[in-house]
């Protein structure tokens, strides 16, 4: 089975062709921002950090904001710079152009200021976004896709119908040879022995439960249960009681594939198949982890509904609740209410999410993505300085 995408110099194949404007600090955030608004076909990953930070916080913004340049939804690279960050833009634009793709600088200190910035990105950008568009898009096997699965304002219809949904539309790409990442930590606890008996090996299995040990043991420093915040007021008003019961209805989402190994954060997967991501449970610091964890395509999960995209992967929403699909319909892409109501199979409701995955890849654009929905965050394991 095929679809048409974008084929990159390194073999990977895109299903959007965007410029990337990428700033490297949160002080070229707005330049950055203002640069993308101008220029059609080009996308802001806006974040707050860059600067003041050190050690591991450091390295997981550089190597995030690397990934994310690398995703092959990025065919071409605008660097922003304010010119004195901790994370140099030199240094990213090497790390950038070292992965074969076009990539221009831009730093607002050298340009005399925001406004001459502006103007200077807008004019690199629209050229590169020029050569962009004569790029045709080509036949590819869907082994080439990597889908990212998320979840998200869950209630009591998302582990009983949605999640296992998703979990059949999983299981059909692995088959085809493609590969899923399962993300959200937080949302394994109570669930992550029955995750651990699926691993390939005990290297695995042992990488699984630390992770998730590791998550707990972060709150319990700060002198904080998790079980204090989850499930959140909205996920105990749609009818989920408890963390473990909340964890157990998350984990469908990643089907019954062997689990072939653990990913840190924005880390990119080594090969195909089934691959768990060691994110946060906050939605959007999520997302970005799976977008630069080279995930072209995205499937989120929610009952109560939620607006949120990403700036480079289209994010599919997802819901089997009739009364969240009717009320948010200008942000749900799928209704899948039929699985609660009877009329629906959760095979037939995966053959559904399938499809989706489908026609988003040959160019068919999300709900998140005509409302322009970019959300953007870094994971951050340590404070600012």
């Amino acid at each position: 089975m095929t679809f048409k995408g974008y084929r990159r110099s390194d073999g990977k194949v895109g299903i959007r062709n965007h410029v990337l404007v990428l700033p490297t600090s949160v002080c070229a955030a707005q330049v950055a921002a203002d640069v993308a608004r101008g220029v059609r076909g080009c996308v802001a990953a806006c974040h707050a950090y860059g600067c003041c930070q050190v050690g591991a916080d450091a390295r997981l913004t550089f190597r995030t904001l690397l990934n994310t340049a690398a995703n092959p939804n990025a065919g071409a690279i605008v660097v922003v710079g304010l010119g004195c960050e901790g994370l140099e833009p030199l240094a990213m634009i090497q790390a950038i152009e070292g992965l074969g793709k076009p990539c221009v600088g831009v730093i607002i200190q050298d340009e005399g200021g925001t406004v001459r910035a502006v103007a200077h990105g807008q004019a690199v950008a629209s050229a590169l976004a020029e050569q962009l568009a004569t790029h045709p898009r080509e036949e590819a096997d869907l082994a080439a896709l990597i889908l990212g699965l998320e979840c998200g304002g869950s209630d009591a219809t998302s582990g009983l119908a949605a999640n296992p949904a998703l979990g059949a539309a999983s299981d059909m790409l692995i088959g085809l040879g493609g590969t899923c990442l399962l993300s959200e930590t937080t949302e394994s606890i109570g669930a992550e022995h029955v995750l651990a008996r699926r691993a390939v090996n005990d290297v695995v299995r042992r990488r699984l439960i630390e992770i998730v040990h590791n998550c707990e043991e972060r709150a319990l420093r700060l002198g904080e249960d998790l079980r204090g915040s989850q499930p959140t007021p909205g996920n105990l008003m749609g009818g989920i009681s408890s963390l473990e019961e909340k964890s157990l209805g998350c984990i469908h989402k990643a089907g019954s594939a062997p689990i072939q190994g653990v990913l840190d954060y924005a880390e990119i997967p080594p090969g195909t198949g089934l691959y768990v991501m060691d994110t946060p449970g906050q939605d959007v610091e999520s997302m970005s982890g799976l977008a630069a964890g080279g995930a072209q395509i995205m499937v989120f999960t929610t009952g109560r509904g939620t607006p949120a995209g990403n700036p480079i992967t289209p994010v599919i929403k997802v819901t089997a609740n009739r009364r969240t699909a009717e009320r948010m319909a200008d942000n749900i892409d799928l209704d899948l209410s039929g699985v609660i109501e009877g009329s629906l199979s959760i095979g037939q409701a995966g053959d559904r999410i399938f499809d989706e995955i489908l026609a988003v890849a040959n160019g068919q654009l999300t709900k998140a993505e005509l409302l322009g929905h970019t959300e953007f965050s870094i994971y951050r394991v340590g404070p600012t300085f």
